[in-house]
This record gives C-alpha cells, sequence and structure tokens, in this order.
C-alpha cells in the first residue's frame, strides 16, 4: 500500500491505488473557478461543485419549505434548484437573485419526507435502497437480486401506495453489500480471520492528535488496525458507528504521527483536500479504494437509505441512513476509501453497493461533513500544517490520465481498475495511469498490490 511511515516513527498517509472510470478520470484541481456573472442579478452563477454546494445550501435556508432540493448542471456547470412556489413568485425571484437556475416542482421536500418514512416502515427488506433524485423530485427505489417473490411484491405495493409521480422502482444488478476490504488499504485481523479496508481522510481529533475517517463497519469489525498485511498495529478504533451510520474515527497509536491533507491518486501524485463539503445531485466525483484504486463518476441521489443483510443474522437487517447515492463502481476491500471532487472537496467515505467494476453499479457513501460533526474531529493535517507532505513538494494529479484495460488485474485475482496493467513498483503495485515521473519526494509509488478482497458483484454488500 502507499502508507510509508516517515523516519522517526512519522506517517505520511494518503489514500492510495489508481484506476479509472469509463473514458477518463480527470483531475483538475483548479479548473473551472467560480465566476460571478455582473451582467444581470437574475442570471445563473457558473459554479464549480464547491461553489454549487454553497450556493445550494444559502438558497435551501433563504427559501424554507419553499426549496425542494437542487442539482448540479455539469454542461453548464450552473445550480438548478427545485421550488414549491404556489402564489409566492417571490420564492423564484430570490433563488435567481442568488444566482441558481429555478424550476418549479409537485413534490415538497416534506411530501418526500414523508414517503420516504413509510419505505421505512413497509419495505425494510435486505437488498433494498432508496434515496431522493431532485432531478425527478421523486424518490428512487432499488430493488437488488435477492429482493424476489413476495419481497418484490411487497415493495412494489409500498411504491403504488405512494401515489402516481412520488417514486420510481427499478431492479439493480448483484446484491447489496458492504465492502470492507479501501484509498490506502489497512488491515486488521479477527478471530474470523483477515479484514482489510481502505483510509479515508486524514484528520485531526478532537483531542488534538492525529487520526483518519475510514468506514463504520470496519472499525466494528476490528479494533487495531495497520499499514501494512500481517504489519504491528499503527491505529486504535476511538469510535465505530455501523449501522444506523458507516463511520469511524481511528486515532495513530504513535501522537508524533504526522499525517498529510491529500488523496494519493498514483505515482507520487495527490489531489490536496482542502475542505469538507456536502454532495450535489450531478457533480462530479473521484472514489480511491485500495482494491480498485481511482474510479470516477456522479451523484445521483441523496439522503439514500440502504438496507443490507447482516452478516452476523441470517434473518437480520443492517439498515444505514442519510448516505450520498452515486453510479461510480466499487469492489471488496474499498470500504472507508475516499470520495472527494476535483477541486479537493472531501465528500464521502465508501459504504457499499452492488454491481462491480467491470460492470458497473450503484455505490453507497457516508458523508464526511456528518462523520466530522459527530465525531468531532477536524479535516487536515494533525499539526503539521495544512497539506505538509513528508517527502517535499508533490506532484498534482495528470489531466490527461486515460483509462487502459479495465480487465487489468493485480496478480490477486482483484479487479484493479482500468490501468495499465504493467505499469508496477516493482512490488505488485499499480502504479496508475498518471504522470510516472512525478514523485512525492521519496520515489514511493502507490497501491498495495496485496488485497484479497474478490467483489463478486452477486449482492448488495458492504466494500470492506
Amino acid at each position: 500500500m502507499s502508507h510509508k511511515r516517515i523516519p522517526k516513527r512519522k506517517a505520511a498517509i494518503a489514500v492510495g491505488g489508481v484506476a479509472a472510470l469509463g473514458a477518463a478520470a480527470i483531475l483538475l484541481p483548479n479548473a473551472n473557478a467560480s465566476q460571478d456573472n455582473s451582467a444581470g442579478a437574475a442570471t445563473p452563477k457558473t459554479l464549480k461543485a464547491t461553489g454549487a454546494s454553497d450556493l445550494s445550501s444559502q438558497i435551501a435556508g433563504l427559501l424554507g419549505d419553499a426549496f425542494a432540493g437542487s442539482y448540479y448542471d455539469s454542461a453548464t456547470q450552473q445550480l438548478v434548484v427545485n421550488v414549491i412556489s404556489g402564489d409566492n413568485n417571490n420564492v423564484v425571484v430570490q433563488a435567481e437573485k442568488a444566482g441558481a437556475k429555478v424550476r418549479e416542482v409537485q413534490n415538497s421536500t416534506a411530501e418526500l419526507t414523508a414517503a420516504a418514512k413509510v419505505l421505512k416502515t413497509k419495505a425494510t427488506i435486505p437488498g433494498t435502497a432508496w434515496s431522493v433524485d431532485p432531478k425527478t423530485n421523486k424518490i428512487q427505489v432499488l430493488a437488488d437480486s435477492t429482493v424476489t417473490g413476495s419481497k418484490w411484491d411487497t415493495v412494489l405495493s409500498t411504491v403504488k401506495s405512494l401515489g402516481t409521480d412520488m417514486a420510481t422502482v427499478k431492479k439493480t444488478g448483484g446484491s447489496f453489500k458492504t465492502l470492507v476490504s479501501g484509498g490506502d488499504a489497512i488491515f486488521a485481523q479477527t478471530a474470523q480471520g483477515g479484514v482489510r479496508c481502505s483510509l479515508g481522510f486524514n484528520v485531526t481529533a478532537s483531542d488534538g492528535t492525529p487520526a483518519f475517517l475510514t468506514a463504520g463497519h470496519c472499525g466494528v469489525a476490528a479494533k487495531q488496525w495497520s499499514d501494512t498485511q500481517d504489519g504491528q498495529p499503527i491505529a486504535t478504533v476511538d469510535q465505530a458507528v455501523f449501522p444506523g451510520n458507516d463511520f469511524s474515527l481511528v486515532k495513530y497509536d504513535d501522537p508524533a504521527t504526522q499525517t498529510t491533507s491529500d488523496v494519493n491518486v498514483g505515482n507520487g501524485q495527490t489531489v490536496q483536500i482542502t475542505q469538507a463539503e456536502d454532495a450535489t445531485v450531478g457533480t462530479q466525483v473521484f472514489r480511491m479504494g485500495s482494491t480498485t484504486g481511482l474510479h470516477d463518476g456522479t451523484v445521483t441521489g441523496l439522503d439514500a437509505t440502504v438496507n443490507f443483510q447482516s452478516e452476523t443474522d441470517p434473518n437480520g437487517v443492517d439498515t444505514v441512513n442519510g448516505l450520498i447515492q452515486t453510479d461510480v463502481c466499487a469492489e471488496a476491500g474499498d470500504s472507508g476509501g475516499s470520495l472527494f471532487t476535483q477541486d479537493g472537496g472531501a465528500v464521502g467515505l465508501t459504504s457499499g453497493g452492488s454491481g462491480d467494476c467491470t460492470s458497473g453499479g450503484e455505490t453507497f457513501f457516508q458523508p464526511v461533513t456528518a462523520a466530522l460533526t459527530a465525531t468531532g474531529a477536524t479535516l487536515g493535517d494533525a499539526g503539521a500544517g495544512a497539506g505538509a507532505g513528508a517527502g517535499g513538494d508533490t506532484a498534482t494529479a495528470d489531466p490527461s490520465a486515460t483509462a487502459a484495460d479495465p480487465s487489468a488485474t493485480d496478480g490477486t485475482g482483484d479487479q484493479s481498475g482500468a490501468v495499465d496493467p504493467s505499469a508496477t513498483d516493482g512490488t505488485g503495485d499499480q502504479s496508475g495511469a498518471v504522470d510516472p515521473s512525478a514523485t512525492d519526494g521519496s520515489g514511493d509509488a502507490t497501491g498495495d498490490g496485496t488485497g484479497t478482497g474478490t467483489g463478486d458483484g452477486s449482492s448488495l454488500t458492504s466494500s470492506h
């Protein structure tokens, strides 16, 4: 893996392993700067993803109950805001003056929330999920391949009971599962065997000590974590929440550990993480995981509820709420890995999903903002100054990086993602489709190449 220890027991740990989804995974941390169009207050602003998230929060507070969600139109780089105007045209004027493109819709946030509560009461079945889709102004309901017979009938009848134009329902391939096995790989030993997950983001705990965030189902599975397979533990779980939410705060055992606030995307290249931000439907996001590396996609839903089959009770269900839904793929071992934007916004931690990185699928993420609030941690370095690295200057990701062979593997049977399978650092580590001349000053390549997560895409699982 790409966690490298600094001499004198100081660690510079970022999130690593590289692959690309679709035709390309383009990281442009400083591109698409916000433009404040001064030609007229009613002209929608041109925004990057971070600006769209901030504007959405501002308008939600401004409009109150009239606000019915928003999404980012990546083609025009504008924020589209749904409003329930009724006879009050002032809400439309307010949203337009703030810089959004306004769309009047039928379903209010309160009505969509009430519909989600009905689903929770009547359709909490392992293998089901739902989230709010502001593009359609409806709840999108998913059922995986395990939802059949009377269970499928229950889903259909519940959706029908919500009324017309309130929800859509579709089957999704595979099954929902947590994906334990993800960013830089982290490892633990349990009575049941080895566990592999991914580091999400380095943070500073509320007591000032260095720590990192990963998935809650990883923290529940094991207490102590190493940065090498079968290695000595370097960090201990301080807080872990799963189900309900899905996040863990893991503190480094050595309080002198120094960390970097970035995501490692291969060959010493990093994307600097500058802030935590809420997800906005329609924005492009990137996911890093230790099994499949780097993949990109789009946020497709918010406030998602996912009903995972319980791993401890064959008749039980582990429900997680408030998740971000995307079309980014993930596989076993990617759990806890980072979801971020091209301009350095920390968005989520990989929770679980269906499908794989060959056929695609849906993946769900714990919002970073919620995890930070709950744990009291702050994003960034632990006393080293924002972005401080171990080996001097780092290079930003090559925006010309493109996908290669999607069937490439790392020699362990794990999908490595769409990268050049011949590019390694001599240890089986994938180097990824980035500029091979860019290093972090230490000459270290990323990706651990040692994981054993398989991710068969046959069921809805978590990503560890």
